[in-house]
């Protein structure tokens, strides 16, 4: 990731940035490794010596290249902080595309049967559909591990099958005796029962959204969050020009054991990577590492915090530059980096997370109301920041601004393979 004091911040009207080009590229190419796959394209180009063999095994090399783009993307937009909207809707959507083409390829092919492509794509179709219902009630559902396992494996399987033809019939002893065969399919067989786990864990989640239970007191129960403010968007206001109160969905997702159910999903998540948390706020006053160290054996992950509520501390403590305060003021995404790198470095932890923000009742500026919140993370890559929006009174969008903070802990755990 770009150093703090050169990153820029985070934005959602940016279209070509470097992340969504390479999105774009990724999609791209998902043809051309049809066409290698599956047309006779050396005795277009009058290449007779190129075999079957090597065919498949250039189609696996461009199929590699295309999934591998997949992380980079995803660094480019967290690095330069130009996590887009359109980046958002594309980027899963690219991985559908490639994976429902090499799918199609391989049946076409007669190397795969149709059902295994069935039962992937009806996932992704039933996951969609839940997600959809999600956001339209204001929750996001956390991916869980069985989801990205399910990717790899799925990324894997298709790999080999693309290197070796499967047998559709054939004597048992022949299948047998073909280990790069059995390999494909083991794999293939993992997948699938990750897929159907995976679906499954999405449903439980989302059960009380799609009447399979009751709804529960907190959004961020089982998994569920609410969703933050659009970035740049100004909150909703009342007749008398306050921001807008909580709703009640809200509400309960700030109330304590709400933020305690976070908090501990955040510990057991650093505790199985062997990360170390540290915490650096400003407008929540020491509130992020209260949550956190209320939860027994929390010492085990969590190194501690640093309350920098004045910019004297921000600088002399954590190492926010004097100029980034003067240019950017203590609530931007600069100064929201700069802090979470400064509690990583002095903290000795390997992820910190930052807060900085408006509280009120006062201290609104132009372009920054009451309730505009950063929350910066800071790891091994280097730094990023988020900004949100908060509505209610003070004490709420305190509260608010410690669930975000943990639930971005959260998620780049998560990313880390915790």
């Amino acid at each position: 990731m770009a150093p703090t004091d050169q990153a820029k911040p985070t934005s959602t009207d940016k279209l070509m940035t470097p992340a969504n080009i390479v999105t774009l590229a990724r999609i791209c190419l998902v043809p051309v490794f049809v066409v290698v796959l599956i047309s006779p394209w050396p005795q277009w180009l009058g290449l007779p010596q190129v075999a079957d063999d090597a065919k498949s095994l250039i189609a696996a090399g461009i199929f590699i290249l295309i999934s591998c783009t997949d992380w980079l993307d995803g660094y480019l937009a967290r690095s330069r902080g130009e996590v887009t909207d359109f980046g958002k809707f594309m980027d899963p959507l690219a991985d559908k595309i490639l994976v429902a083409a090499a799918l199609l390829a391989l049946i076409e092919l007669g190397s795969l049967p149709s059902w295994v492509a069935l039962v992937i794509l009806a996932r992704e179709f039933i996951v969609s559909g839940v997600r959809m219902v999600a956001a339209s009630e204001g929750v996001v559902i956390a991916a869980s591990w069985y989801g990205k396992f399910k990717t790899v494996f799925q990324m894997a399987a298709i790999v080999l099958f693309c290197v070796k033809d499967s047998y559709m019939v054939g004597s048992l002893n022949a299948a047998l005796s073909d280990w790069l065969w059995l390999l494909s399919w083991g794999v293939m067989i993992i997948a699938l029962v990750l897929t159907v786990v995976s679906m499954l864990d999405y449903i439980a989640k989302a059960r009380h959204l799609i009447g399979f239970g009751r709804k529960p007191k907190g959004a961020a129960a089982d998994g569920l969050g609410s969703v933050p403010s659009a970035e740049g968007t100004a909150p909703a206001e009342g007749a008398a020009g306050e921001p807008r109160p909580l709703t009640g969905a809200e509400a309960a997702s700030i109330e304590p054991e709400a933020l305690d159910a976070l908090a501990r999903r955040v510990l057991g998540s650093a505790r199985r990577a062997g990360v170390r948390l540290g915490t650096a706020e400003s407008l929540t006053g020491g509130l992020v590492a209260a949550v956190l160290t209320g939860v027994p054996g929390s010492s085990e992950t969590v190194r501690g915090g640093v309350v920098s509520y004045v910019n004297d501390v921000k600088h002399g403590v954590l190492g926010v530059p004097r100029e980034t305060l003067e240019r950017h003021g203590a609530v931007s995404a600069e100064t929201a980096r700069a802090m979470a790198q400064g509690a990583r470095r002095d903290l000795g932890a390997d992820v910190a997370v930052s807060v900085t923000g408006i509280a009120g009742p006062g201290g609104a500026e132009p372009g920054k109301p009451v309730g505009t919140v950063w929350v910066g993370l800071a790891d091994a890559e280097g730094a990023e920041a988020r900004l949100h929006e908060f509505p209610g009174d003070r004490a709420q969008v305190r509260l608010l601004t410690v669930r975000a903070a943990l639930e971005r802990l959260e998620e780049a755990l998560e990313g880390a393979g915790a």
